[in-house]
Order: structure tokens, then C-alpha cells, then sequence
């Protein structure tokens, strides 16, 4: 039994993807017992203990409220009390809200017990064929700004980069990846464990017209597959940096595409519409 002097434990919890059926038995009798479960939206974790037949008291925990409730919950652990930390959806702290309150546990000397489960990037990964090295790197979201964008797509190209992705922004993403490292191998996963779970695996422009004809719904990630073997690649990313340094001299979109169709194994018209591809980011 735990004394009044002893602190509590925080417990983090992964939490299904989608399918209710997808979170382990070590889970549910964590949140079973513990005093209070610390989650991103109430309402989402409520659909969840519901179904489990699970009473233990709820509290908000997210991205707008995070450093608010972090004392908060840094003190009710201090007191004794055993939390548990849940996201919407998957492992917690994977691009989840939680940095704040896990540096303050190892500050307050807090013990902290991850409990292993549900994660996105994994469980994609898993159905994944890459060509190359299984090394990959996890960036959680793409960076905002361009040339944020550029400089870690560029950084990483050689080995397999994910990210998650909202579905608004998924077709910009691609043509991003597109624009900055070429027309390379990617996966798109999207509802996970989910009736509509959807894999789509292509070359990067392939899966850019599919998306503009079937807008996305759902969570997604992404998989940049390494492009460090392959030559398709090589030439779009050489092809790519030709037409910027041409476009800096102040030659126009159709003599960019006359001079580097002569010079390379691509279309006039290929060469154009990348270049015209770069004009709109």
C-alpha cells in the first residue's frame, strides 16, 4: 500500500488508433486504477472507457493548456495520486502534448511507467515495403515554412523520412516533396485500423492526381521512401537545382526547358512543367 508520503506514478498510455479492440489488457487495468486519466479531448476518451465499462475521473490536457495543467497534474502526483496520460489516439507524446509535464516529473523525481501499444508510424511502417535501408528517421510534422521544409527533406533524402499529416494539407506536402527532392517513392497510409484503412504506395506525382481527384479524409502518415539508390531521383533533384540556378539568370520557362532538354533525358514538356511546378510554392 502506498503511504501519504509516498508520491504517485505517472502512467502513460497508448490508446487504439481507431479499432477499440487494438489496446492490450496492461492498459485497461491501468486506467482502471488509477485516480484520474489526463486527456487531449474528454470526449474522445469517454467514447473509449465507455466501452470498456470505465469510471476513473477525466481531465483536459492539451496543446493550448499544456503548461497550465502540467502543475496541475505535477501536484496531484506529489499528493499521491496516480495519473494516467492519454491522447486521442495512439502512444502519448508521439507528436502528442506531454514534453512539459515529463520534464517536470524528472524534475520532481516522479516515477514514470510508459506502457507499451498502439502507434502510428510503427503500425504504417510495418505494412510498408522500402527498397533500401530500414533506417528512417520520424519528424512528426512537416515544418511551415519553406525553406524549413527544404532544408530537412534535403537533409534526410537518403534515408526513410515519416511524418503525420492532416488531410487538408496532404496534396501540398506531396508537392512540396515533389518541388524539393523530386518525384521520388512514396507512402501514404491513411484510418489506420480503421474500416477505410487505405494504403498507397507511388511515385510521388502519382499519388499527388490521385488525392486531387479523391480529396483524403482521416489521419494520415507518410513515408518518404530513401531515394539514396535511385536514379529516377538522383536526376529530379539535379534537374531541380538546374532549372533554379537558370530561373536566378533570368531565363524564361520555355528556354529553361529548350536548353536542359538537350541536356538531360527528359521531355521539353517535362522539364517545363517542373519548372512551371516550382513557380507556384
Amino acid at each position: 500500500m502506498k503511504t501519504n508520503k509516498e508520491k504517485g506514478i505517472l502512467y502513460i498510455c497508448p490508446t487504439p488508433l481507431g479499432n477499440l479492440e487494438d489496446i492490450t489488457l496492461r492498459v485497461l487495468n491501468t486506467l482502471k486504477q488509477v485516480d484520474y486519466i489526463a486527456c487531449e479531448d474528454t470526449r474522445v476518451t469517454q467514447k473509449l472507457l465507455n466501452h470498456y465499462n470505465i469510471s476513473t475521473k477525466l481531465f483536459s490536457y492539451h496543446k493550448f493548456n499544456e503548461r497550465q495543467k502540467s502543475n496541475k497534474i505535477i501536484e496531484l502526483l506529489n499528493q499521491g495520486s496516480d495519473i494516467a496520460l492519454v491522447s486521442d489516439a495512439g502512444t502519448p507524446l508521439i507528436s502528442d502534448p506531454g514534453a512539459e509535464l515529463l520534464k517536470q516529473t524528472y524534475q520532481d523525481n516522479i516515477k514514470v511507467v510508459p506502457l507499451p501499444g498502439a502507434c502510428a508510424l510503427i503500425t504504417a511502417l510495418s505494412a510498408t515495403y522500402l527498397d533500401n535501408s530500414l533506417l528512417f528517421i520520424f519528424i512528426g510534422f512537416l515544418p511551415k515554412s519553406n525553406t524549413e521544409k527544404e532544408n530537412i527533406l534535403n537533409k534526410y533524402k537518403d534515408i526513410n523520412i515519416i511524418f503525420y499529416e492532416s488531410p487538408n494539407r496532404l496534396v501540398k506536402s506531396l508537392e512540396d516533396i515533389h518541388n524539393f527532392i523530386g518525384n521520388c517513392k512514396v507512402t501514404v497510409t491513411r484510418e489506420l485500423t480503421k474500416i477505410y484503412e487505405e494504403f498507397k504506395t507511388g511515385k510521388v506525382q502519382e499519388l499527388i492526381d490521385y488525392y486531387k481527384n479523391k480529396p483524403p479524409k482521416g489521419e494520415i502518415t507518410v513515408i518518404i521512401h530513401a531515394i539514396s539508390n535511385n536514379n529516377d531521383n538522383i536526376l529530379n533533384i539535379q534537374t531541380i537545382k538546374d532549372i533554379k540556378s537558370l530561373q536566378k539568370q533570368g531565363f524564361s520557362t520555355k528556354e529553361i526547358s529548350k536548353i536542359l532538354s538537350t541536356l538531360k533525358p527528359l521531355s521539353k514538356k517535362d522539364i517545363y512543367n517542373i519548372t512551371l511546378s516550382l513557380k507556384k510554392d
